[in-house]
């Protein structure tokens, strides 16, 4: 259980913006920048920019985390007529971006592992062996290691046009007198989705874990730090797995705001609503173990009551989330009940924040999502979430077992007292 000054000590020091960088964040020496950037009048007129690397060759016969997850979601997306094509302008595709420069990734992640990581590979490739790596079960293949470069290049691509974006709309907005607000004029800025695999969010700093390999967001997150000066990051995963690697590296980090909402007692049995971050980073970690059965409505009141009201008070610059797609209720690996329209909200959700709080800096992220019908539509309500456009599900809800709405209550009561919101 954590420290009965948590409640009130983090809160103060958000206030008075008095949290420091720690050695391995915003003052560590910068990293190098992605090259890849769209022309002014394109960022301009998009609303929407998403970014693909599916890694077909990362794949194993028969697991879950298969290279058909991201085919179904662009199958999706195509049938939604949310695609570039479909909408010139609007909905801008990165293409070309490069791999993720080493220095990024051991920002994260120690040299020793990503050495290992790169020698069992080649060693795959060589053979032509899928290797088993970790009991989840987490594999390699010949490709893994290039492939997890490239995710990690995706992310980055996005965040650098993001901001790009946001600083552009500043200055567009400073020399016109039309706004007063950042709330009013983050609108124009278009929000990031990264449509990337292998997944990341259980990968640990020295191994992987979870099938995944690099910690996509950990990586965006310090990058964001690092190159644009965004000091104070805010991670919202809503996989239903808890995000053990992410919460790991920023555990210490007062920083990083590390918001995460799964089932409980799920794999890999962490993230207690007790576990808090520790030392300077004590409160910067908030869990919502939500339990078993929960839904849409759960989901919305973890929103209101606790993601939201946090994030105020955070007062971020720059908002990643860690969008993993298996909390619906047709996924295999777990036993929420999310719909595809839980997905639209939370993406208007979202992107009504990031323009809120943070100028309308917000980049997404695949992380899970194993049903591929059930994966391709909620990516779908995502980008209609952010788009600000209905959803698209015509699921009957009443099909669904009841929630046990006295057991989200509790615990939603119970990261509130905890973190003094």
């Amino acid at each position: 259980m954590p420290s009965t000054a948590v409640a009130r000590a983090w809160p103060q020091a958000c206030a008075a913006g008095g949290r420091r960088a720690v050695a391995t964040g915003a003052s560590a020496r910068p990293v190098v920048a992605s090259a890849l950037l769209l022309p002014p009048q394109e960022l301009a007129g998009a609303r929407l920019l998403y970014v693909t690397a599916g890694a077909p060759a990362h794949d194993y016969p028969g697991h879950a985390e298969c290279a058909e997850r991201v085919p179904a979601i662009l199958r999706a997306l195509e049938a939604g007529g949310l695609t570039e094509g479909a909408r010139p302008g609007e909905l801008v595709q990165l293409r070309g971006f490069p791999p993720a420069e080493r220095a990024a990734i051991t920002a994260v992640h120690s040299p020793k592992y990503v050495a290992t990581l790169e020698k069992l590979s080649a060693h795959s490739a060589d053979c032509g062996e899928t290797r088993v790596v970790e009991s989840s079960p987490t594999y390699l293949t010949g490709s893994t290691s290039r492939d997890a470069f490239l995710a990690a290049g995706a992310v980055i691509a996005l965040v650098d046009n993001v901001v790009a974006a946001s600083r552009q709309h500043e200055v567009a907005t400073d020399s016109s007198a039309s706004s007063t607000s950042s709330s009013s004029s983050a609108g124009g800025v278009p929000a990031g989705f990264a449509i990337c695999r292998p997944p990341g969010h259980h990968s640990l700093p020295s191994r992987a874990m979870g099938f995944c390999i690099f910690g996509n967001v950990a990586v965006a997150a310090r990058y964001a730090q690092r190159q644009h000066g965004l000091k104070q990051v805010l991670i919202i995963d809503w996989d239903v797995h808890h995000g053990n690697g992410t919460q790991d590296v920023f555990e210490s980090d007062p920083d990083v705001l590390f918001i995460s909402s799964h089932q409980g007692g799920a794999y890999p049995g962490t993230g207690k609503a007790g576990e808090v971050g520790v030392g300077d980073g004590e409160g910067a970690t908030i869990n919502i173990p939500l339990p078993g059965g929960a839904g849409h409505d759960a989901m919305l009141a973890a929103w209101e009551e606790v993601i939201e009201p946090a994030a105020r008070r955070f007062k971020p610059d720059i908002v990643l989330v860690s969008a993993g797609y298996d909390a619906h209720w047709a996924d295999p690996l777990a036993g929420l009940q999310f719909r595809s329209a839980t997905f639209h909200h939370l993406g208007a959700l979202v992107k009504a924040l990031a323009d809120e709080l943070c100028g309308g800096r917000l980049v997404m992220l695949l992380e899970g999502g194993y049903d591929l019908q059930a994966l391709g539509d909620s990516v779908a309500n995502t980008f209609l979430g952010v788009l600000g456009e209905p959803a698209s599900d015509p699921f009957d809800p009443k099909l669904l077992a009841e929630a046990p709405v006295e057991k989200v209550q509790k615990v939603l009561l119970e990261a509130r007292r905890i973190h003094g919101l």
